[in-house]
């Protein structure tokens, strides 16, 4: 037995899997995808298969010739899910799984017509990192256990199915009145970023290489939004090397979708909330743009090694963003991320595992410790080596990383071998072993800085003394720049407060969900009694984590907002994902009576 990840019944000592094939029905009425899934394993194979399952219905398992195969399953494990062990016989080369899956799959999200922009059909779309690919096929769910896959999804024909792989085609389904679309990756990937969404679409191309799908009402506006990708990824490019995934498309989803952007390969989705109408949010799509090198082509061995890709994809995004806009930019943004990761720490604690990089998740969900430290501390680590070995010599390393890990998915432990090898002394130098294997942030985290954060956090701690910004100073602010100041003001506020601010910021009225959702904080925290219409029409909208926590945790302070949380919680939680409805309710759960 040789089980590498402990959050799979992936065995290394074991066959493994080199091809899916897949050919699913998309049953919306049930609440299902039921089909096979054919598992080609690349050579002659004899012995034990574990597979990754969970809340799958099994009907059979079958060789390349139709023969049964035997399996068994295991017991129901809270967090892994159940095991599936084939028996495969000598010479097995193939094996066919019969399946359905359970309406109440994590790794899926069905919409209701209402629950769309649209209003007249429904949607689904997956989100199967990290640890939920099990809950849509039978595989070896684990970034180690890299495949190249084919799907054959059968769908209604008034919808359009795509997923994160190249389009083969389309014809009518083996049933009236439905369409099979066909799909086909060249790419190895972990199984997490195998994607999949079906609804009303229509899409508009951005440039030879990238498209944007949509709901026909939202596509002009995503259009928009995301016109200027093609210089995004030519400056990703200058920077990591070739983009090696043929298209980069990307589909906005409608407002349930729990994240910012999930950066499945050749189909990046994205939550609606970017869509500001002023392009102040697009930079977001730097971070999910950057995946494409730190995260799907180079991939963290488990989600104990979640820092590998999302703290190199931060860093990458801060250097895309300074390519675009200049070093005043990333520095805003660094300023705006170490806001989140200092509320990680307030809410786990700094002394907390869960705040090491280097994590030991054993026998817990990881969706419950999910956070932002990650992202933002294992980026200040990066930009530590970077600021040691010098950026001509950092930029050198990347590259060389990326290309000598291209395909492959590794631990920190690989990783810190490669750095020595790359940059000797830089590891002790800069104290990785602290910034690693230890909790908190180490004291010599790198601090950035320019004259245009300081004045903003300058005029925000004035803030309580009754200094304010003038007309002119608020005009020439960017949306970064913006927000910066009101993550820095002070709460609760007094009504008088409030209402200088909405008034001369102009912010209930905000396109912008980073700003809007901000203030909105500010005013709930203050028992601001203007914006509460607005706090409603927000949280029954969008179901995005990174909103969801701070809004419902800012109604907890005053007995009104806990009732207006509670009652738009009600008529709300339907509509959100499971995960969304997780954070929810465990921030609910620390309301005081």
């Amino acid at each position: 037995m040789a089980r590498t990840d402990p959050h799979s019944y992936f065995d290394d000592s074991q066959p493994r899997t080199r091809h899916i094939g897949l050919e699913l029905e998309v049953d919306f009425e049930e609440h299902r995808l039921e089909g096979w899934a054919m598992l080609d394993l690349g050579e002659p194979s004899e012995g034990p298969l574990d597979l990754d399952t969970k809340d799958l219905e099994i009907y059979s398992v079958e060789g390349e010739g139709g023969e049964p195969i035997p399996f068994d399953r295991g017991e129901e494990e809270p967090v892994l899910g159940k095991r599936l062990r084939i028996h495969l016989p000598e010479g097995t080369r193939r094996v066919t799984i019969e399946y359905v899956t359970s309406p109440e799959a994590i790794g899926l999200q069905w919409l209701d017509p209402a629950q769309t922009e649209g209003k007249e059909h429904p949607f689904v779309f997956t989100h199967f990192q990290p640890i939920h690919a099990r809950t849509c096929m039978p595989c070896q769910d684990s970034p180690r256990a890299r495949v190249v896959y084919r799907a054959a999804i059968t769908v209604p024909s008034e919808l359009t199915a795509v997923m994160s792989a190249g389009s083969a085609g389309k014809g009518p389904g083996d049933r009236p009145g439905t369409t099979t679309y066909l799909f086909d990756m060249p790419q190895a990937i972990p199984t997490y970023l195998i994607a999949l969404a079906v609804g009303k679409l229509d899409s508009r191309a951005l440039s030879p290489r990238s498209r944007v799908w949509a709901e026909p009402g939202t596509v002009e506006a995503a259009a928009h939004e995301f016109a200027g990708i093609e210089d995004m990824i030519t400056k990703a490019e200058e920077l990591f090397g070739s983009y090696e995934w043929d298209r980069y498309d990307m589909i906005v989803l409608p407002p349930s979708f729990p994240y910012g952007g999930m950066e499945n390969p050749r189909l990046t989705f994205l939550t609606p909330t970017l869509l500001a109408g002023d392009r102040s949010l697009v930079d977001v799509v730097a971070h999910e743009l950057a995946h494409s090198w730190t995260g799907n082509l180079v991939t963290n061995a488990s989600v104990d090694h979640f820092w590998l890709n999302e703290g190199a994809t931060v860093w990458a995004e801060r250097r895309i963003v300074e390519a675009l806009h200049g070093e005043d930019a990333a520095t805003l943004g660094w300023a705006i991320g170490e806001k989140a990761l200092q509320a990680e720490f307030k809410r786990f604690g700094a002394d907390a595992a869960v705040t090491r990089l280097r994590n030991d998740l054993q026998g817990t969900d990881p969706d419950d410790v999910f956070s932002s430290i990650p992202y933002e501390k294992g980026a200040r680590f990066l930009v530590l080596l970077e600021r040691t070995a010098g950026r001509e010599r950092f930029d050198a390393f990347i590259r060389s990383y990326i290309e000598e890990f291209r395909f492959t998915s590794i631990n920190t432990e690989e990783f810190m071998d490669f750095v020595n090898q790359e940059l000797p002394g830089a590891a002790d130098e800069v104290g990785a072993q602290e910034w690693l294997y230890e909790p908190g942030m180490p004291r010599n985290a790198p601090v950035f800085r320019s004259p245009r954060l300081e004045a903003l956090n300058e005029l925000a701690d004035g803030f309580a003394e009754g200094e304010r910004p003038t007309g002119a100073q608020i005009e020439s602010w960017s949306p970064a720049e913006t927000l910066v100041y009101l993550q820095r003001l002070p709460r609760p506020l007094d009504e008088e407060a409030c209402r200088w601010l909405d008034e001369n910021l102009e912010l209930t009225g905000r396109g912008n969900y980073e700003i809007l959702v901000e203030w909105l904080t500010i005013a709930a925290a203050s028992d601001y009694e203007p914006v509460f219409e607005r706090v409603r029409e927000v949280l029954l909208r969008v179901g995005r984590m990174k909103y969801l926590r701070p809004l419902y945790k800012a109604l907890g302070g005053h007995p009104r907002t806990q009732a207006l949380a509670r009652e738009v919680y009600a008529a709300a939680s339907p509509g959100y994902h499971e995960l969304s409805r997780r954070v929810t309710e465990a921030v609910m759960d620390q309301y005081e009576e």
